[in-house]
């Protein structure tokens, strides 16, 4: 099993683009950092990010083949000690990250990011949703990847 041919796109740095609405407790612009890197063998894709502001985490995420083969996982851990597991689709060019059931964390809310990548694949644009229970979807923040 290797993640390689499906997630080599995503190797190398990039910086990190993090846009809050206003209202939001860290409305406005955030930049960051990510580097993404094939390890173990190519069975994992790692991405380590740090971002610049201090409500913001640190994390390690861990991408996989999931179960069936079907897709990825993502496991994600953070500076501030939150562990969770998203399922994760990728297709060459739309990826997303979904979160709507319980994990390793409470479920107080799902979660969802669809970024696209640019014809030249040195952009990723995107954006994180949130649904509270009984709720629609909503824009939680914009989060846009610039390889560097």
């Amino acid at each position: 099993m290797s993640v390689r041919n499906e997630l080599e796109l995503f190797v190398g740095r990039w910086s990190l683009e993090a846009i809050f609405p206003s209202g939001h407790p860290m409305s406005g612009s955030v930049g960051a950092r990510a580097e993404f890197e094939l390890i173990l063998d190519d069975v994992f894709l790692l991405e380590r990010s740090e971002v610049d502001h201090p409500d913001a985490p640190n994390g390690y995420k861990i991408t996989a083949e999931d179960a069936d083969g079907e897709g990825f996982v993502q496991h994600y851990f953070d500076t501030r000690g939150v562990v969770r597991l998203y399922e994760m689709t990728f297709d060459g060019a739309l990826w997303t990250l979904t979160r709507e059931k319980p994990d390793f964390s409470p479920l107080d809310f799902a979660q969802r990011y669809t970024g696209r990548f640019s014809q030249d694949a040195r952009t990723i644009s995107g954006a994180w949703e949130i649904r509270f229970e009984g709720k629609d979807w909503e824009h939680d923040f914009a989060l846009n990847y610039h390889r560097v």
